[in-house]
């Protein structure tokens, strides 16, 4: 061998691998965008390390704003088409919203096929992201199983047992009012409550929460007339503190032991122990809601707008967060972040005793609702249609407004608003 052409050809390797080097080192890394609420950010920022060992050239920016703002700025984004991220958390609650211009992408298309992984979620959540089309317009992240928390400490004083609290409305009712007379506690926050949790059980097979398959209102139907019957009732009864959720006094209200029960997501557990009232631990206890009335109350959902940048990284990115067992029990360990990935639900950590309810463990009360709970697609208009139907409610509580009137002008609202989107509020 020729050691001299040899050495040559080891140095102008050695140069070429220092250039390849250098040209690498200088070629900026790919930035994937991300716009979320609390607590959700803390949840994307907690998988970054363990996505970059998986994609080390790639950088995650989380955009955060509050709830209210983070889903306003994503409206306008979306329909100016102007600073959109490349992922986009939703609420459950807006999915519609964000379905009426066709602006989110079909997971369920090329490249995505996102129905090929349905059987992995919880079937609830997975329909809860799909339109009438058969659309999928986001992937489920964490799920809000129906539950009732409830102040042990105010039904002992009351003589009132948990059996009481679940076993039909009547009997809920008769326990408000023992713990009303006992303890001078409500029952709940608002009668609305009562309605929230009728009008979101035993919809049909093909309807959605106010819609039938061929997108006529459902207002007037049966459920929705008995949902508002026992939402009076429960005020005629003086069982709710008239408390709207997240106000200054509901907080108040909830925080000092004046409210007795609060039906909501299993999330609420983690803003009741965290910031709601962390000076109640052990007084709280977990129930399933009156009458087996099995419902979902919000959940989490990764969405890519069609006018994404970095459609395929953010694609990569929701199958990490969504499909990836370890991403999903760390969001439940750390934030109540209920997984909608079933595959999360042999973790031993629904085993354990949770503090904060006395050592209940809450979380197989919660799976075993997640299995109860029937499918209920999203309609464009849900999020408008609660309100709606919301301030019918309320001319009905609080004015005396006969509830089939107030059901008969919500459909003719409801009717206006499908012929002329425009008109929406």
């Amino acid at each position: 061998m020729n050691w001299g052409c040899a050495s040559l050809v080891r140095a102008c390797t050695a140069l070429l691998l220092a250039l390849s080097g250098l040209v690498a080192a200088a070629a900026p890394k790919q930035t994937l965008v991300v716009a979320a609420f609390p607590a959700v950010d803390d949840i994307v920022r907690a998988a970054i390390p363990r996505w970059k060992l998986l994609h080390p050239d790639t950088e995650v920016r989380v955009l955060s704003r509050s709830f209210e703002d983070h889903h306003t700025v994503l409206m306008t984004a979306l329909f100016t088409a102007t600073n959109l991220p490349d992922v986009m958390v939703v609420e459950a609650g807006y999915l519609g919203r964000f379905a009426i211009d066709s602006r989110l992408s079909d997971l369920s298309q090329e490249p995505y096929l996102i129905k090929e992984q349905q059987a992995r979620f919880a079937p609830f959540a997975f329909r809860q992201a799909s339109t009438r089309s058969g659309a999928v317009l986001a992937a489920p992240a964490d799920i809000g199983p129906g539950t009732m928390l409830y102040r042990a400490d105010l039904l002992q004083t009351a003589g009132v047992s948990e059996e009481e609290l679940t076993t039909s409305w009547e009997t809920y009712f008769a326990a408000g009012v023992k713990i009303r007379a006992a303890t001078g506690a409500s029952l709940m926050p608002h009668a609305r409550n009562v309605a929230e949790v009728l009008i979101r059980t035993d919809i049909a097979d093909g309807e959605s929460q106010y819609f039938d398959a061929t997108g006529r209102a459902l207002v007037e139907s049966p459920r929705f007339v008995h949902a508002f019957e026992l939402a009076l009732r429960a005020r005629q009864l003086d069982l709710d503190a008239r408390q709207t959720s997240w106000s200054p006094t509901w907080f108040d209200a909830v925080r000092n032991g004046r409210i007795a029960t609060v039906i909501s997501g299993a999330w609420m557990l983690g803003h009741l122990a965290t910031w709601v009232a962390p000076d109640s631990s052990g007084k709280w206890r977990a129930a399933q809601l009156p009458q087996d009335s099995w419902s979902a109350w919000g959940g989490t959902f990764y969405a890519i707008p069609k006018a994404a940048k970095n459609k395929k990284l953010a694609w990569e990115f929701i199958q990490f967060m969504t499909l990836n067992r370890e991403s999903q029990t760390s969001a439940f360990k750390t934030q109540n972040a209920f997984p909608a990935l079933l595959q999360a639900y042999s973790d031993p950590f629904f085993e354990q005793p949770i503090a904060y309810l006395g050592g209940q463990k809450a979380r197989l009360l919660w799976r075993d609702a997640v299995a109860h709970i029937r499918p209920v697609g999203v309609h464009e208009f849900d999020f408008d249609v609660r309100i709606i139907v919301d301030s019918e409610l309320n001319q009905v509580l609080d004015q005396g407004k006969d509830i089939h009137l107030a059901l008969h002008d919500a459909r003719l609202k409801i009717d206006r608003l499908a012929h002329n989107p425009l008109s929406r509020r």
